[in-house]
């Protein structure tokens, strides 16, 4: 059958030209014509049509106007239970972090234009920060979220920046582009971002990186300032990478 011959790396490469497809159009973030996958993918417009059509009856491509596509509703059910299934695997080092610093300890995954929480350990004190499995909150003013963009290359999170504003949500927010891109660059090259309560007064944050996924994600230990602030920065990034690294070991 035509389009079933081996791909990459031994891949059966029908599979891979439809992801590579998908790919495109999310990273577009937006609509695209079959001449437009067409040319960004490098194949034949009868075989992308080929392909964007069976995507369209599985429900992974969606057609907005004519020979214009998105990607489809079901990627969002799957794209949902991937991040359930990765907070299962966090669960343990996300633990040890929560119980090493007495706060809590969450993960969250790039999700358009938010950062989206999709596992969560609280730490035992009555009092603490609150944030849930499922809560989108912004890039710019939060520990995941500074680590997510920092993911990103610098004209990514500048294109990504621009789209959504920097709304202040304290007095301590960075609403300056420049500053926050210059930020990101401190946060690549020292591997761990903090949120001093830039999103939420009387709130500390401390995230890293989280490799090994197919989209940024970020591990992230945060509390109350007057418990947990700058004095336990250093540690706590140590400790998340520690976290970081056996996460992705799971996932290699």
């Amino acid at each position: 059958m035509p389009g079933t011959g081996a791909g990459p790396g031994g891949g059966v490469q029908s599979v891979v030209r439809a992801f590579r497809i998908l790919d495109v159009l999310a990273e577009a973030d937006g609509e695209l014509s079959i001449s437009e996958l067409a040319v960004a993918v490098d194949l034949p417009q009868p075989t992308i049509h080929r392909i964007v059509a069976t995507l369209r009856e599985l429900g992974h491509a969606h057609q907005v106007t004519n020979r214009r596509y998105t990607l489809g509703p079901r990627l969002i059910g799957l794209g949902d239970r991937a991040s359930r299934v990765l907070g299962v695997r966090a669960g343990d080092d996300l633990r040890a972090v929560a119980e090493r610093f007495g706060e809590t300890a969450n993960m969250a995954v790039l999700d358009g234009e938010r950062a989206v929480y999709t596992a969560q350990v609280p730490g035992p004190h009555s009092m603490r920060t609150f944030t849930e499995v499922g809560r989108r909150v912004p890039l710019h003013s939060t520990g995941v979220g500074k680590a997510l963009l920092a993911q990103l290359p610098a004209p990514a999170a500048r294109r990504l920046l621009g789209s959504t504003g920097l709304p202040a949500a304290t007095g301590h927010t960075v609403v300056d582009p420049d500053r926050l891109l210059e930020e990101l660059d401190r946060i690549r090259r020292a591997g761990f971002a903090v949120d001093a309560e830039e999103q939420e007064v009387g709130v500390f944050c401390v995230a890293v990186p989280l490799a090994g996924v197919s989209s940024p994600a970020a591990l992230s230990v945060s509390g109350p300032i007057h418990r947990f602030g700058h004095d336990r920065v250093a540690e706590a990034a140590a400790l998340l990478r520690a976290a970081a690294d056996g996460i992705g070991g799971t996932l290699a």
